[in-house]
């Protein structure tokens, strides 16, 4: 089977036969012309249904949102109202820490409830804590959360000297390792100046001026005299009976191992060397080779 398709004119004559293989090619290829030109024309009523069914999915997530919106702020106004209570407590532990140091008659400068102070020290444990921020009231939050602590060791630090507590006297150590200065950091669990992390601080600072006085706080035998990772240029000296101390950040050191040194004998110059934040002396007492809160010696009546 065959078709035969002639074309005439008056110049010219063309005569062109289609097989039957070529006929059913053109007869396919005409229907599938069709079939897409139909797709192409999409029912009306169709189209309605999508764009109904898309504003129906966008009005349930704009009520979402607002629904998120007004939950977000219920918990914002909650977390301002707490914040508004905690530094009412703030102001009330300021007061009371500033009244209990001028009736004991402690030095205003160590006992300074008014400010936060600049702290440093050696490499610190970390304390496995989630902490967030980034946020404006969670960042306050936690300004106020290390604020309150701070306060809290201030009046721990307060209470030990007013009750007078004692310690069980093995080799006599007393006093501060530094003639002038005041004390900027107590020890226990902190804000790492460096990571921003809590961390142990296993010492006390006392802060003060490039060049100050570092001295010893008890007799005893230097058994090292030089640097060391996180204590920058760092002083110890045995006690006897398990005591230790350490004076660590100086400047410049003035006694070698193998010294031995008097109670109030100049051991070094105070600065900022290792992981420090400012002048200051990391000042650790150790106990059988671990660190113990050196406070209780610190405020300790000297003998005679």
């Amino acid at each position: 089977m065959s078709l035969t398709l002639v074309i005439r004119s008056q110049k010219v004559r063309l005569r062109y036969s289609l097989s039957k293989r070529q006929l059913v090619a053109a007869l396919v290829l005409t229907l599938g012309l069709l079939l897409v030109a139909g797709r192409s024309t999409q029912d009306p009523a169709e189209a309605r249904e999508r764009i109904a069914y898309t504003q129906t999915g966008l009005i349930k997530q704009k009520q979402e949102v607002e629904q998120l919106k007004e939950t977000t702020q219920q918990q914002l106004t909650g977390m301002m109202v707490k914040l508004g209570e905690m530094q009412g407590q703030l102001h009330r532990l300021n007061a009371l820490g500033e009244r209990l140091a001028r009736e004991a008659d402690l030095n205003s400068e160590e006992f300074n409830f008014s400010e936060l102070p600049a702290i440093g020290g050696p490499a610190q444990e970390l304390v496995d804590l989630d902490l967030q921020d980034g946020q404006d009231v969670l960042g306050r939050i936690e300004q106020m959360l290390v604020q309150l602590d701070s306060k809290t060791k201030q009046l721990d630090a307060l209470e030990s000297v007013l009750l007078n507590h004692h310690i069980e006297a093995q080799s006599y150590l007393a006093g501060r390792p530094v003639n002038s200065g005041w004390l900027s950091s107590y020890y226990g669990v902190r804000k790492d100046p460096f990571s921003g992390m809590p961390a142990m601080h296993k010492g006390l600072d006392f802060a003060g001026q490039e060049g100050d006085d570092v001295v010893a706080t008890g007799a005893g035998l230097v058994t090292w005299a030089g640097e060391r990772y996180g204590y920058g240029n760092l002083v110890e000296i045995e006690h006897g009976n398990g005591l230790v101390t350490r004076y660590g950040h100086n400047q410049e050191l003035e006694v070698k191992v193998g010294d031995v040194v008097t109670k109030g004998q100049v051991i070094a110059v105070m600065g900022s060397t290792g992981r420090s934040t400012g002048a200051h002396v990391h000042y650790e007492v150790m106990r059988h080779g671990k660190q113990i809160d050196p406070l209780p010696f610190v405020y300790r009546k000297s003998q005679g």
